[in-house]
């Protein structure tokens, strides 16, 4: 009995057009053909070709099918490799799966990273940006904690927001007053707030770089000025605290 490559595709459970497929990649061998040129399929081919779509259905790349029909000897290793590539493929769709419960349960927008997922709602568009490159470059102790603090309340929020490109110095002032005490809070409980530098993924001056970029993208002029003051409250504090020499 001999069938064409249609023929063969439909008992195979595939298309002609991969049939074609795996012939060109040297997963299955060429048949040999009639006298008026077309292709006469055997039991052998029909074999090899479920064979074929069988490791491919458990995710064996069609290189490493070559491979194992070539040296069957290292079946086991490539077994064994295989494994573990699909266990580690599972554990990244369950936690694919579970961030996007938290994105569901909290109503977050998809692109919220998972840190964030309960804590995002309501943030502008400008602020989850910041957190997506936060996401990146800090570490996930720094992430969960300022996660934390994106839901408390702080006297010093409406301030800042309010705060805008032509806001005068004695606002600006009033608001850098509010952010010291609150950034000083922060720094007493989180030890990586006094020293973001120590805190990211990697070192270098490419995550600070980041991480500096992105605050200027994120903060009018107000605001950013009110950040430099109130930074320079708590060193000046600091100094006080402990005088060099």
């Amino acid at each position: 009995m001999a069938w064409s490559t249609k023929q063969l595709a439909d008992l195979a459970g595939t298309t002609v057009k991969t049939v074609r497929h795996y012939h060109r990649v040297g997963v299955l061998d060429e048949p040999e053909r009639a006298g008026n040129g077309y292709k006469q399929y055997q039991t052998a081919h029909l074999v090899r070709l479920l064979q074929v779509k069988r490791m491919s259905d458990l995710g064996v790349s069609l290189a490493q099918i070559r491979a194992l029909t070539t040296n069957s000897a290292d079946a086991d290793t490539s077994i064994a490799i295989l494994d573990a590539e699909l266990e580690a493929t599972i554990e990244r769709l369950q936690r694919a799966r579970a961030e996007l419960a938290l994105l569901l349960r909290y109503r977050a927008p998809l692109d919220t990273p998972a840190p964030f997922a309960h804590s995002a709602d309501g943030l502008p568009e400008k602020y989850r940006d910041l957190l997506t490159v936060y996401s990146r470059v800090l570490n996930e102790t720094v992430l969960d904690d300022t996660s934390v603090l994106l839901t408390e309340p702080d006297e010093a929020s409406e301030p800042f927001e309010a705060l805008t490109d032509e806001s005068d110095g004695a606002v600006v002032e009033h608001v850098a007053q509010l952010l010291a005490v609150s950034m000083a809070a922060h720094r007493e409980r989180f030890p990586w707030a006094s020293d973001l530098r120590s805190a990211t993924r990697t070192k270098g001056s490419l995550a600070q770089e980041a991480l500096s970029s992105a605050l200027l993208d994120t903060f009018n002029h107000g605001q950013l000025r009110a950040l430099a003051r109130a930074d320079e409250i708590l060193r000046r504090a600091d100094a006080e605290v402990d005088p060099p020499g």
